[in-house]
């Protein structure tokens, strides 16, 4: 298996990566609006225990709506997704740039909001919160767009298949 196919068997039961973005978005925003609406040690308390529970909840929502198998044994990278925690190396596990850019959002927008930024914890949590979301819808809709293209693929391949046998 190359690796331009380990990407697209990594990409698909998980979504590009959408289930892990949508948990973690959700928790970012919770923590935000606990910084806003509570107080800061709330927000923070949030997060921390939060982030014990992002990889067993993506797991218990890829488990609940995978429409694929297991992975394959051949697949070089099915090791690979338990190890990486964020950005960059997603690029290369998934095979999408949506991470790059993700991972410069992060990084610029958390050092805009660090320098020029309020005081304020939720400023921060709100803007994590917000880019992991968008992040995560857009992922997800490249993934089920590049299915849906395979399966017209399939479609497509089927037929001439059934053509090519009826000239026989």
């Amino acid at each position: 298996m190359d690796s331009g196919e380990a990407q697209l068997e990594m990409r698909t039961p998980f979504a590009g990566g959408f289930y892990g973005q949508l948990v973690s978005g959700i928790l970012w925003v919770a923590s935000a609006g606990l910084a806003t609406w509570s107080t800061p040690r709330a927000a923070i308390t949030t997060l921390v225990v939060g982030g014990f529970f992002i990889v067993p909840v993506t797991e218990l929502l890829i488990r609940v709506v995978a429409t694929e198998g297991p992975l394959s044994a051949a697949n070089s990278l099915r090791h690979l997704g338990m190890q990486v925690a964020f950005g960059l190396p997603f690029v290369s596990l998934y095979g999408m740039r949506i991470f790059a850019a993700l991972a410069a959002l992060v990084v610029g927008g958390g050092w805009v909001v660090a320098m020029y930024g309020s005081d304020s914890v939720s400023v921060g949590a709100w803007y994590m919160g917000a880019t992991l979301l968008v992040s995560a819808g857009i992922g997800g809709a490249i993934v089920r767009h590049e299915i849906r293209g395979a399966a017209q693929q399939r479609v497509v391949s089927a037929r001439s298949n059934t053509y090519d046998k009826a000239d026989i």
